[in-house]
């Protein structure tokens, strides 16, 4: 089966679509005639993503300002979205930190991991009873190839990836028949803006050009590879390459590699 085609009903729900991968997938929904419940922290980049997607494609476009982190805040939109006609929901917003994790904040390391993991959790439980009865559906999640391996100086991050693939991989099998599609989506870097040689990062630094991928390409691919019901989509050299690695190569061998990599991140 496909995906439940747009009605002036329902709606596609993007987290994390102030910005990046989750305002790309907003855009490329949109101009696919769906109608939007935008859901992100940032209300004035949300009102400025709706007012433009109503402008340009002619389609609604809710905002919903939460800080997914917050489970208490989160709760009101989940209890929301369990009584709506939702035709997709993508899972996108998620953090990282970088560093030894004994010298990071707990606080922002359990925030992390409520975003990264319990969020996904919470706002997929909800919109999947009504999917499943109606018997259409489809549920794109952001994992990471990082979740393929363990990664030093990244450990939280990794670990919650690794959460959100063999969960959105596992619910796969699960509704196989039921019309309801799944799909992860587990890029490699994604670049949103041209950045400034005087501010680049050193992750803008250490990755060659040719490594980088769009948020808008990014955004294309995984909604084709949804509608198609593939059960990972991963864009971009270095995302298929630390699949690959994370699959097949010795974990003893690629953690302290990859780890010193990391921890330059936070240098």
């Amino acid at each position: 089966m496909s995906l439940p085609a747009p009605t002036s009903s329902n709606r596609a729900v993007v987290t994390g679509a102030s910005s990046g991968i989750g305002a790309a997938l907003a855009t490329e929904l949109a101009s696919r005639g769906y109608s939007s419940i935008l859901v992100a922290r940032r209300g004035e980049r949300l009102a400025e993503l709706a007012e433009q997607l109503r402008e340009r494609y002619r389609v609604q476009a809710e905002v919903r300002v939460v800080d997914l982190a917050d489970a208490a805040a989160r709760a009101p939109l989940a209890d929301e979205l369990a009584g709506r006609d939702i035709a997709i929901l993508c899972n996108n917003a998620g953090i990282a930190t970088f560093g030894p994790v004994t010298g990071l904040d707990p606080t922002a390391e359990r925030a992390q991991v409520e975003l990264n993991t319990v969020a996904v959790h919470d706002l997929t439980l909800a919109v999947l009873p009504g999917m499943v009865a109606r018997g259409a559906g489809g549920i794109l999640t952001s994992g990471s190839a990082a979740g393929n391996m363990p990664i030093p100086n990244n450990a939280t991050y990794a670990a919650s990836k690794a959460f959100v693939n063999t969960f959105s991989e596992s619910l796969r099998g699960e509704l196989l028949g039921t019309g309801v599609h799944v799909t992860l989506l587990a890029p490699g870097p994604v670049r949103t803006d041209v950045p400034d040689p005087a501010d680049a990062s050193i992750v803008d630094r250490m990755v060659p050009d040719s490594f980088w991928i769009s948020a808008e390409y990014t955004a294309t691919l995984s909604l084709d590879a949804l509608a198609r019901n593939k059960m990972r989509v991963v864009p971009g050299i270095l995302g298929k390459a630390m699949s690959a690695a994370g699959q097949y190569a010795p974990r003893a061998l690629t953690a302290p590699i990859i780890g010193r990599f990391y921890r330059s991140l936070a240098e």
